[in-house]
């Protein structure tokens, strides 16, 4: 336990060392005016724009975490669905990838407008565009996880008379485990980013309209808090997804400890 504990701590050090040494700077940076302030608030200005409005933030966190959640539910479902029929029927991968790698070359900035116009100012194209973000990651990483698993042990199972939903079950999904939660950490940090884009181009609340709103009044300060805030509730739904990774794949962890 105390060699764990250590081990903890010498791989967050560095990272927060890294992070106070940079907030320091910055600080020094702004105290010596050598930027004006109106350019670049000060780390304890940006703390105090932080506190004042927290409320605010709250609520405006609350609207978008929800799109996100949903957007992500139906993108992880579309993404699964995807990635099983384009491993169980060759024509229709054939068919689909193209079209699915056509999706991630359009801009989500330029997507955003176009479902603001068709679904209005709600929740709905909020959750579409978080949906079309996520579930490219999730299929083409299920996808591959599939095809990586073992030819030899598929075989042996056909042999002894197991249908396809038992070789899903028994050998393909296991094997795409690694490469559906490696999807999934890039798709819930992209997913935040999302919600906050559509939300930036047309809503009523979320941190999107409250960025559009303190960019308008030129209140920088409380435009880097929410800047902050975003980031870290990405790293915290990051840090969500390695718990249940943990949970479902803990023979990772455990040969990871091993080798260590």
């Amino acid at each position: 336990m105390k060699k764990k504990l250590q081990s903890t701590i010498s791989k967050l050090a560095l990272p927060a060392g890294a992070v106070v040494a940079a907030l320091v700077i910055w600080q020094l940076v702004c105290s010596a005016g050598l930027v004006p302030s109106f350019l670049l608030p000060s780390p304890i200005d940006v703390g105090k724009a932080f506190v004042t409005d927290f409320s605010l933030l709250f609520s405006h966190s609350c609207v978008t975490l929800l799109e996100t959640f949903i957007g992500l539910v139906l993108g992880i479902a579309l993404g699964f669905v995807l990635a099983l029929l384009m491993d169980r029927f060759r024509l229709l991968y054939k068919m689909l990838y193209p079209l699915i790698v056509i999706t991630q070359t359009v801009p989500t900035v330029a997507i955003a407008p176009l479902l603001v116009l068709w679904f209005g100012y709600e929740m709905v194209p909020k959750v579409i565009l978080i949906v079309i973000i996520v579930f490219f990651p999730i299929a083409v990483n299920l996808l591959d996880g599939y095809r990586s698993a073992d030819n030899d042990t598929i075989n042996l199972l056909r042999s002894m008379g197991a249908s396809k939903t038992q070789i899903l079950r028994y050998v393909k999904l296991p094997s795409a485990l690694g490469h559906f939660f490696a999807g999934l950490k890039i798709a819930v940090s992209y997913a935040v980013v999302g919600a906050v884009i559509s939300e930036w181009l047309g809503g009523f609340k979320g941190l999107g309209v409250y960025m559009t709103r303190v960019k308008k009044a030129y209140s920088f300060d409380k435009m880097f808090a929410v800047i902050f805030l975003i980031s870290a509730l990405s790293l915290i739904l990051m840090w969500l997804v390695k718990i249940l990774e943990k949970k479902f794949m803990p023979w990772k962890y455990r040969n990871n400890q091993k080798s260590i």
